[in-house]
């Protein structure tokens, strides 16, 4: 039997935007054909290949009651350089260094395997000012895949985003919209639904002060949608970015904000539905955890749910190993196995990439000081073992061995070691010359090479501390090993 060709009907779909009235067919012809009416400057632009819908048209979903779905995502940060020094291991430099882009796919997926209205971006999709056409490229491809299947994009430029060449000579398929300096509001309607998307972008890096009195006010009987790319009221490690009180977001009368900059996940209870989704993918230690983006339906009755789905490949943590009464290398070697194995089992993305912290009181602590790399070298052994288990770092954190009251049966290393630790390393004298040892250091890297040394003169006093302590213990591990005559 013959089957009839496949005909799309209708979805139902008018969007409006700057005095323009049209059907928004179904998906993919015309798809987003609104945005073909732009006015000039308000998209980024470049040349990125065919816009023409796919030869295949993709089935759209049809209920008596059509809810308007979008995915929520910000700080992708596509293609940013590497940032631990510590990476030097060549295959997982390269996860991490793909990750965003894998981030990037998953999201793209997720979009259309949940036949989704339109993707939201709120700011910092690039990283920096990055001129790198790969990068150009890759992206084209993945807007080209929503393009194709009729679902658009939202997107507002963050602080990284406004430094990008990129992003000032990259074209845009008709179905993304980017918004301006100034703001603007787009208008759609899906069903019984009226949705109103309002954005402003970062005409500059720079952006000290606040960007929500600049907001069109809510358009009557819609739902209301903001993208911001804010500091919100302030957050350890980020500078001020168009500061806002999340009373004031309540407040403003729309029903979703879709915000972007803070890489912790958060969602601020309230009258609207406030969602800072953090960045799909983590890019070191600082940001680790299983990184999601969100899932959000409107439904017909203007009921917002939000639903957190996994985007991140490469998930780091932190792992604690205890030591305390382990006293031979092999056995030590089996619980960090262990270890390694129970944050295997934890991590819900598919790469744990770990840092190690060896802690507790062992006789050991003296060889792993000195044998750390061969301890780091086992444990990356036994991650590839147990599969897609990186090593990122091992860190030393023992207990200082106790020196007996009895001042006669007192080991002289361990003594040795005591006197290092509260007396040398705390003459001034000795600590400035160690100062200007790393200041001149520092001198000789590149600006953003230079975060392990602190970002502040607190930050920078701290790793001072840690520096002379770990100089102290190597100095006594070298000491007591040869005492043995361990080889």
């Amino acid at each position: 039997m013959r089957r009839r060709p496949y005909r799309p009907r209708s979805s139902n779909i008018d969007c409006g935007w700057a005095g323009f009235t049209g059907p928004f067919r179904s998906r993919p012809l015309d798809a987003c054909s609104i945005f073909s009416r732009s006015r000039p400057g308000d998209s980024d632009r470049a040349f990125i290949g065919p816009t023409a819908p796919a030869p295949h048209p993709v089935a759209t979903r049809f209920s008596a009651f059509m809810a308007y779905r979008f995915v929520h995502t910000a700080d992708l940060h596509l293609d940013s350089p590497l940032r631990s020094l510590a990476l030097r291991n060549a295959e997982l430099a390269d996860l991490v260094s793909d990750a965003s882009r894998q981030a990037l796919i998953a999201i793209v997926d997720l979009c259309l395997e949940e036949q989704v209205d339109a993707l939201v971006i709120a700011g910092d999709l690039y990283d920096g000012e990055q001129t790198s056409m790969k990068t150009a490229r890759f992206l084209a491809s993945q807007l080209e895949r929503l393009h194709r299947a009729g679902i658009c994009v939202f997107k507002i430029r963050g602080n990284h985003d406004a430094m990008s060449k990129i992003a000032k000579e990259l074209v845009m398929p008709d179905t993304v919209k980017v918004f301006g300096g100034h703001a603007e509001t787009v208008e759609a309607t899906k069903g019984s639904l009226s949705i109103a998307i309002h954005g402003l972008s970062f005409a500059k890096p720079q952006a000290p002060d606040p960007l929500l009195p600049k907001f069109k006010s809510p358009v009557a009987g819609a739902v209301n949608i903001g993208i911001m790319h804010t500091s919100l009221a302030g957050s350890a490690g980020h500078d001020v970015y168009a500061p806002c009180n999340v009373l004031d977001l309540h407040a403003s009368g729309f029903d979703y904000w879709a915000l972007g900059h803070l890489h912790q996940r958060s969602q601020y209870p309230g009258t609207a539905t406030i969602i800072m989704p953090g960045m799909p993918q983590g890019r070191d230690i600082n940001e680790s955890g299983v990184k999601t983006v969100s899932l959000v339906t409107v439904a017909d009755d203007r009921t917002v749910t939000v639903d957190e789905r996994r985007t991140s490949i490469a998930q780091f943590e932190r792992v604690n190993v205890d030591l305390t009464g382990v006293d031979d290398w092999r056995e030590a070697a089996v619980v960090v196995e262990a270890a390694l194995m129970a944050q295997r089992d934890r991590t819900a993305s598919p790469h744990l990439v770990a840092r190690l912290r060896l802690s507790g009181r062992t006789p050991l602590s003296w060889q792993l000081r000195r044998d750390v790399d061969l301890m780091q070298a086992e444990a990356e052994r036994r991650g590839d073992v147990i599969g897609r288990t990186w090593i990122e770092k091992l860190e030393l954190a023992f207990e200082a061995p106790s020196i007996p009251a009895d001042a006669s049966a007192a080991d002289p290393v361990v003594e040795l070691g005591a006197l290092m630790r509260d007396e040398v390393i705390a003459r001034s004298g000795f600590r400035d010359d160690v100062r200007e040892m790393v200041r001149d250091l520092l001198a000789d890297l590149p600006p953003e090479s230079r975060a392990f040394a602190g970002n502040d003169e607190t930050g920078f006093e701290r790793f001072i501390d840690g520096l002379l302590a770990d100089g102290a213990e190597d100095i006594a591990a070298r000491m007591k090993v040869a005492e043995r005559g361990d080889s």
